[in-house]
């Protein structure tokens, strides 16, 4: 059978309160009244409330703002009455959240003599999982405003909330309401007369901390009225100007400051009055009372009026940098008189090494060079017959052009690397490249009797890269390894190029020489500029081509054989 709410009123019409019933509510209300503590009158309200009705556990919740919350809960064990303090927002684990809203919105009680038994509900997630038997739930109402509510349950019997004991409950909790709200303000009373005092507190202990440090500190501290006039200055300050604190008291701001500066300290401190900064930190210089300049480095603070009584004011922490300054000028004459050396050195370094450089281009464009050579004489050779073989002298003027571009190329990409500006890169086939170098040294190949090999490998991904420049690294590569075979008599010379895919999308290339090869301790340093092993060498190769595989985002290394010779690779 399905019970339905009810209000006390309805459920005993006109009930008289017996003599025993008027002095236990008269008890209690008293209690309830009399006390102004919150947490104390909450935990009696409860104590009451649980013993006036024979509940198990009792909950109280107040408003905050229009949000329910648990302030605490009671609970009745073999050791009496628990309360705990809880403060939380109510979940549908510890109270039935439809009787509570449908309490709060209606502001009417809700009594359930079984809870168990069909009733509107029934289908509340805490009623069906808590097994709730006898339940009752009043709203704290003070002057027709809801301030909460007071929930209570017995779940081991039914009909326990009786209709007489609700009757003095309702009447007790009127009275609740209006302690509750006095209790509150006077909590809030309470909390803030201790904030005041703690605040109080809190700036006396501030001031005295401010005071020891304006005193003690080693930096000077000053302060300054609105219009720029010193009000007071710590001993640091004063010493550090020569002023005792009442000669600066009759003085400004601009006026102990170097003339040179005063315009701009004027400017800031009109800007301050109009609001448009608070704060600036400069360097600036100090005329001081015996007429001397002095640097400073200056942290200056405006602080707005707030009350009559509290006009506004600049606050100045002052260090002296005249030490540094000074320390700072010897310096830079040092750095001009430095400089000024070495751009003598760089001069001298520079006409010293202008014969090398030439070298050096001349080595990378000597190919092509001997190239073009080679096929205007073979171009002569075909005009010059009896019949002229016109085909075979146009096929070598077309070599002659691409010789005579490529050495163009080798220069304008060799100025670029060393004027370190972007090359022109486009997606290759690095074994064609290769190949076309290979090509190129066949005549030195031939006359320093090496046996070239390549290995190349299928299916290589394209790599994206300068050609010409990177025909310059293997072109460099190919002539150091015939050179470091060029002294070999009693074993064959043999230059071997391979290819092949590395981790990822990388391509690893490596040439392989079966020359004098290298000390291993120097496998880094041979890449350093103007290092070199070769009685003729320059030093400039390696360390080129090691910055023409870095700007295209490879590696350059080297290793010594385990046999003879080394090998130098690099990956792309």
């Amino acid at each position: 059978m399905r019970e339905q709410p009810r209000t006390p009123a309805d459920a005993t019409p006109g009930s008289p309160l017996t003599q025993v019933d008027v002095l236990a509510l008269s008890k209690a209300s008293q209690a309830v009244s009399s006390e102004l503590d919150l947490s104390k009158l909450i935990k009696t309200l409860l104590v009451i409330a649980l013993e006036s009705v024979g509940a198990q556990r009792a909950a109280l919740i107040l408003l905050r703002g229009d949000e329910p919350r648990i302030e605490a809960e009671a609970i009745t064990g073999r050791d009496g009455v628990t309360v705990n303090f809880r403060q939380v927002f109510p979940t549908p684990d510890e109270l039935p959240d439809s009787i509570l809203r449908y309490v709060i919105r209606t502001q009417e009680n809700i009594i359930l003599d079984d809870a168990s038994a069909p009733n509107q509900f029934s289908g509340d997630e805490y009623v069906k999982n808590k097994q709730a038997r006898s339940v009752l739930c009043l709203p704290l109402v003070k002057q027709a405003s809801l301030k909460g509510a007071l929930y209570l349950e017995n779940n081991l019997a039914s009909h326990v909330f009786r209709p007489d004991r609700i009757l003095v409950l309702k009447l007790l909790v009127s009275q609740a309401a209006i302690s509750l709200d006095h209790a509150r303000l006077y909590a809030e009373l309470t909390q803030e007369n201790s904030d005041r005092r703690k605040a109080e507190a809190a700036l006396r202990a501030s001031e005295q901390r401010w005071r020891k440090l304006f005193e003690n500190s080693s930096a000077g501290i000053g302060l300054a009225s609105s219009d720029g006039r010193i009000i007071a200055a710590n001993l640091a300050c004063q010493k550090m100007l020569g002023y005792t604190e009442k000669e600066l008291q009759s003085l400004t701001l601009l006026e102990v400051t170097h003339e040179e500066d005063r315009a701009a300290v004027e400017a800031r401190i009109a800007q301050c009055s109009e609001g448009q900064r608070r704060d600036w930190r400069v360097e600036k210089r100090y005329r001081r009372k015996d007429g001397n300049a002095i640097w400073a480095d200056v942290s200056i603070g405006f602080v707005p009026s707030t009350a009559e009584s509290n006009p506004a004011f600049f606050a100045a922490v002052i260090v002296d940098i005249n030490e540094r300054k000074r320390a700072e000028e010897e310096l830079r004459q040092r750095e001009i008189s430095l400089r000024e050396a070495q751009t003598e050195l760089a001069h001298v370094s520079r006409v010293t090494t202008m014969g090398e450089l030439a070298a050096s281009i001349a080595h990378e464009v000597n190919q092509p060079l001997a190239g073009i050579v080679t096929n205007a004489n073979a171009g002569l050779r075909w005009l010059a017959g009896q019949i002229p073989n016109l085909k075979e002298a146009c096929e070598a003027f077309r070599r002659i052009i691409r010789d005579g571009n490529r050495a163009g190329d080798v220069i304008s990409r060799m100025r670029t690397l060393l004027k370190k500006a972007r090359g022109v890169k486009d997606r290759l086939d690095i074994n064609e490249a290769i190949e076309e170098v290979v090509s190129l040294t066949q005549s030195e190949v031939q006359r320093n009797k090496v046996a070239l090999r390549t290995e190349l490998g299928a299916d290589l991904p394209l790599v994206v890269g300068d050609r010409v420049q990177l025909q310059q690294v293997i072109m460099n590569l190919i002539l150091n390894g015939m050179e470091a075979m060029s002294a070999l008599e009693n074993r064959e010379r043999e230059l071997v190029i391979t290819t092949g895919s590395d981790e990822g999308d990388k391509v690893h290339v490596t040439v392989r020489d079966s020359g004098t090869g290298f000390d291993p301790l120097n496998a880094e340093r041979i890449f350093d500029s103007f290092y070199t092993t070769k009685p003729g060498g320059l030093g400039m190769g390696l360390s080129i081509s090691r910055s023409i595989i870095e700007s295209h985002g490879g590696r350059l290394w080297a290793v010594s054989n385990d046999g003879p010779g080394s090998t130098f690779q690099f990956t792309l």
